[in-house]
């Protein structure tokens, strides 16, 4: 196991990354308020783990409740959220009820929101059980659901007391989904850490395979980075933003499509590309880096291909994006490989070309 601390003002807490972690109930009991938690999960990951960890908290004398959700990006939303809290009422849960979250992303930031809104705030664990969750989702306290018009756009920063990533868990997972989290394993290596995306380089293939230690060491790297950049904005007046290479037109790629048609990760990946191209396109990258960050999405069996949308549907489905400041969409680009800055008044031309590259890229 290795561990690490977000080290939130006022609140730091520790992430856990390691196998068999689901039967530590030394790590997750001494951060509930009361020996009862109600694990929020989903009809997928509920056969595979959720008596398991019911197990492992009655072992230490908490009573556990389990709430059920659907599966999948079209069920983020308020008709789903009230399903936990029509759960929590129903079972007279306290404010020192802990609610727990075993799943995937979805999982995580619905249950992150209902935790922050119950009663006005009660505390929760993320344990999470993709890797896209594991190195990104469950980490920083970001919570939300989805709205018809826009990913993410009705939430709270909300963060958990802890984070238990159970990296047997990973089994399980799909190959799709779990090339999905390696768009966000790459991100951080494009935006802060040209070390790790060398090695990623040299250990994909490693990864790929699931290769238990290498595994490990990109999450463990993933969530240093990401913790490292919370700790200083942790609600992203700043430099958090850059953490979001890619989103804003992977958003937009899932919007447009419908929840769930692509996966998160994958539309990330494909708004990396295409947010590479633009800082192609404004000078900022050169060709030969270009190709070593297409290469290595492709090695991860990551799309690089966008959909059929067109530049002015790219632009008006971006305009809803939570960084958008006073109707100016900002985009997080690349200064080179390992560093990213922010930046908005993009001139039309160069962002129709990146779209048009992207389009046209094999």
């Amino acid at each position: 196991m290795r561990t690490l601390t977000v080290d939130i003002k006022d609140q730091p807490y520790p992430i856990h990354i390691g196998p068999k972690l689901l039967d530590r109930g030394d790590l997750i009991v001494p951060h509930l308020a009361q020996k009862r938690a109600a694990i929020v999960t989903n009809i997928t990951i509920a056969p595979l783990y959720l008596s398991r960890l019911k197990q492992t908290l009655a072992a230490s004398g908490v009573e556990s409740i389990e709430i059920i959700l659907p599966d999948g990006e079209q069920h983020k939303n308020w008709h789903t959220l009230n399903t936990i809290y029509d759960a929590l009422i129903a079972h007279r849960c306290e404010r020192k009820t802990t609610l727990i979250a075993l799943g995937g992303g979805v999982v995580g930031d619905m249950t992150g929101f209902a935790a922050a809104t119950y009663q006005r705030g009660v505390p929760y664990i993320q344990i999470p059980t993709t890797l896209l969750a594991q190195v990104d989702s469950a980490v920083g306290g970001k919570t939300a659901i989805n709205h018809p018009q826009g990913k993410n756009m009705i939430g709270a920063f909300y963060q958990p007391k802890l984070v238990l990533a159970d990296t047997e868990t990973l089994a399980t997972l799909p190959k799709r989904e779990f090339s999905a989290g390696m768009a966000e394993v790459i991100k951080y290596g494009l935006i802060r850490d040209l070390p790790f995306f060398e090695w990623l380089e040299a250990n994909i293939e490693k990864v790929m395979a699931r290769e238990p230690a290498a595994v490990i060491h990109a999450i463990y790297e993933s969530c240093r980075n990401k913790a490292e950049v919370v700790a200083q904005d942790e609600r992203e007046n700043g430099i958090r933003a850059i953490l979001n290479l890619g989103h804003t037109f992977g958003h937009a790629i899932e919007t447009a499509t419908g929840y769930g048609t692509w996966l998160h990760g994958e539309a990330v990946a494909m708004g990396i590309i295409l947010a590479t191209a633009l800082s192609e396109n404004l000078g900022y990258l050169s060709n030969p880096e270009i190709t070593k960050i297409k290469s290595l999405l492709k090695a991860a069996d990551l799309p690089t291909r966008p959909p059929k949308l067109s530049v002015a549907e790219y632009v008006s489905l971006m305009a809803h994006d939570k960084k958008v400041v006073s109707g100016d969409i900002t985009f997080i680009l690349l200064n080179k490989l390992g560093a990213a800055h922010c930046q908005s008044s993009i001139p039309p031309k160069p962002l129709a070309d990146a779209i048009s590259h992207a389009a046209a890229f094999k």
